[in-house]
């Protein structure tokens, strides 16, 4: 199937602004989380007072129950001098929520973080509008490698298969997609065989529905040896 017949990154507002200066991406999530002292009700709230697990430390869980935090948190770095918003969303996959058992939240929790960033955005661009910012849809590296064995006595063991993480991709991503991201943030990428399955995911939603994004990809380097966590 054909690629969409859409501007390419460097003919979009994004892309021009590139051209001319280097922009800023915000800071930390998780410490500015951890900084506002939340309880185990807070990541709660009333819709899931009777969850069976605890629930405190699902930072994206409060994209549902206390968006009042997370929108503030984009706020602070937009006022900051931020160009570019994260999405609160790094661990809103079903390997990841699974440990919560809410892998059925993905959806929900991606619009909603990309819905908090837009707002936020959208704000503090109608505040200075010769200074656009623009919303980062962030895909995290899930907690799973699909290039490492979890068992140390069999090296071909594997907890996910490619075609899987490109599902969880996708499903991540069109949830984002709907919340209205402007470009795609693959983060914190510590194994390239789980990146790659990012973008395919990625592309094959381009395919589908005959749009496109601009893309960026972070990566994890865990020491002076230039290697990722999985020694690549």
């Amino acid at each position: 199937m054909p690629m969409p017949d859409n501007p390419t990154t460097f003919e979009t507002p994004l892309g021009k602004l590139l051209r001319q200066r280097i922009l800023l991406l915000d800071g930390a999530m998780g410490t500015m989380v951890q900084a506002a002292g939340l309880s185990e009700t807070d990541f709660r709230g009333d819709r899931f007072a009777r969850h069976p697990v605890d629930l405190r430390g699902n930072n994206d869980l409060l994209c549902l129950t206390r968006p009042d935090i997370i929108q503030g948190i984009h706020r602070a770095y937009l006022e900051a001098g931020a160009d570019l918003i994260e999405t609160n969303s790094f661990n809103a996959n079903a390997p990841s929520m699974a440990d919560f058992q809410m892998e059925g939240l993905v959806a929900e929790i991606n619009f909603h973080a990309a819905r908090l960033a837009r707002e936020a955005v959208d704000a503090q661009t109608r505040l200075t509008p010769d200074k656009p910012r623009f919303v980062a849809g962030v895909l995290g590296p899930t907690n799973r490698t699909a290039s490492l064995s979890p068992d140390v006595a069999n090296p071909g063991s594997r907890n996910i298969t490619f075609d899987q993480l490109v599902v969880t991709y996708r499903e991540a991503l069109e949830g984002l997609v709907a919340g209205g991201i402007d470009l795609i943030l693959v983060e914190t990428v510590f194994d390239t065989l789980n990146c790659k399955a990012a973008l395919f995911a990625i592309r094959e939603w381009e395919e589908a529905s005959a749009r496109s994004l601009p893309v960026m990809i972070s990566a994890t380097i865990t020491d002076q040896s230039g290697r990722t966590l999985s020694g690549q």
